[in-house]
This record gives structure tokens, sequence and C-alpha cells, in this order.
């Protein structure tokens, strides 16, 4: 079953892909491969999704915005591809949680866009991973996201 038809089949609908706020491109391909800028997530209604997890936000609301992160990600991915079908595999995902110092649970956030990530594209979206706390990420968003993602030929 094809990626795009995962998505339809779990009810999701891609945000907009966003537009860079700096000086950098969201997606560069070089040998096969698309790097994927940090992606922030946003509501439904494209309000950011903003806090501390292990303060302001609880380890489930962290998950649920990493999920919005991988939407955005995917969103990025078929921007730049024009099918989520020309996706071989998603290589590495990096996760950035605003978090308290004493906060040790980033993995579990981080599943958030990991399991979206396997439910889209199966075994392919399997992935490499790091998981880390930050003191605060940009517009005090709680996560960010980039990827490394393998492209089919196309």
């Amino acid at each position: 079953m094809s990626a795009e038809t995962r998505l339809v089949e779990l009810g999701l609908i891609l945000p907009h892909a966003a537009a860079p706020v700096a000086n950098y491109v969201p997606g560069v391909i070089v040998g096969g491969m698309l790097y994927i800028s940090g992606q922030i997530p946003f509501d439904v209604d494209g309000t950011p999704v903003r806090g501390c997890v292990g303060d302001t936000l609880t380890t489930k609301e962290g998950e649920a915005a990493a999920l919005r992160c991988a939407l955005g990600l995917l969103a990025q991915i078929k921007a730049a591809l024009g099918s989520l079908d020309r996706v071989q595999r998603i290589v590495k995902l990096g996760v950035f949680v605003a978090s308290t110092a004493r906060y040790t649970d980033h993995p579990k956030v981080a599943n958030g866009a990991s399991d979206l990530m396997v439910a889209v594209f199966g075994e392919a979206g399997r992935h490499a991973r790091s998981a880390v706390g930050v003191a605060a990420l940009p517009l005090g968003v709680a996560v960010e996201v980039d990827a490394v993602v393998a492209v089919h030929d196309g």
C-alpha cells in the first residue's frame, strides 16, 4: 500500500508546507537524500504549540506536539518530492524537546513523530533517531523535529 493511501486511511490531512522564516530552505536533495529543516508544531488552527515539557506540558502533550511536527515534515517531504510515494526510507529524525533540566522522558515525546512515520511508511518508516532536551526553541514551541529521507528516483 502506498504512503499516500495510508495517510488517507489514517484520516490525516497534511498542513501547508511552512515557508522558511529565516535564511534557510525547507529541504535540500543531495545524492538521493532529502534533508528537511526542523519543523515546529502547529495546532489545526495554525497556533504554535508552546510550552516546556515537564513544566507547563505533560509528556503526552509533548508527544502530541511531536506528532504535529511530523505532519509538518510530511508536508515538506511532499512539497519537495511531489508525492510521499517517492520516499524510499525515513533514515533519521532529530527531535528537540523544550524541557526542564530534570526531565528525562525525551524518547517518549519523540515517539509522537516516530510512530507517525511507521504508520505512514511501514518498515520504511523505521529510522535512527536522536531525542534531546533543550532550554528553548523558536517561538517558544515545545518540540522541533528534522529529518533525513532516502528518495526513490522519479
